[in-house]
């Protein structure tokens, strides 16, 4: 009897240590942070933030949705450094996708703001740069749905930069952005005087070459 239950009691601790073993290591991905676009002290585990979902954005109309997922190429940041665009009908019909990511994780962009036009005809998102270059610039990229491409704002206006990630919309289609008045002056350390710039968006498209 006593033997017994000093195996039973074996049995019990070497099961209890095992558990424990196996949870270790669910803990340390518990604690490690999978969200912020931010860099960490010390790499992350490989097998972190597994469970990290897309932002959806869902057009006025219900039609279309426009997906932002995490491409999750460097361990020493979180694993929306970088981002991947996706257009998606309501059925489900991939339309088409941009990809903002770099090879080692540090020459990309990820998304910072995002939003559909009030008439639900275009999807505009600008970006920051992974790697904190130029940090001045805000690059903006609009999706059209006529022709289901995605283009980049400054080849609406004259290759002109965008200087902030903030826009706005009028109805249906017309958007506020930020440019620059003039370049920065040869020795200027910051960007010229900032202004306003709107564009309809439909007219814009318009004007835009054909893709080859």
């Amino acid at each position: 009897m006593e033997i017994h239950m000093r195996l039973t009691s074996a049995l019990a601790l070497s099961v209890v240590g095992a558990a424990l073993v196996l949870l270790a290591p669910a803990e340390v991905l518990a604690d490690t942070r999978c969200s912020g676009h931010q860099l960490l002290s010390k790499p992350r585990p490989e097998a972190s933030c597994r469970y990290v979902v897309p932002q959806i954005y869902v057009s006025p109309d219900k039609e279309m949705r426009a997906l932002v997922f995490p491409v999750d190429v460097l361990l020493d940041a979180t694993p929306d450094m970088e981002s991947r665009v996706v257009i998606r009908s309501s059925a489900g019909d991939t339309l088409t996708s941009k990809d903002h990511s770099s090879p080692r994780g540090m020459n990309g962009y990820y998304v910072y703001r995002a939003k559909w036009s009030p008439d639900s005809q275009f999807f505009v998102y600008s970006l920051v740069s992974s790697g904190g270059h130029s940090p001045w610039s805000f690059p903006i990229m609009v999706f059209g749905r006529r022709n289901s491409e995605i283009a980049k704002l400054s080849d609406m206006i004259d290759g002109k930069p965008t200087l902030s990630g903030e826009f706005s919309f009028s109805a249906p289609h017309t958007l506020t952005a930020t440019t620059w008045k003039r370049p920065a002056a040869a020795g200027e350390k910051d960007v010229g005087e900032t202004v306003p710039i709107t564009v309809d968006l439909e007219e814009a498209f318009q004007k835009l070459p054909s893709p080859e």
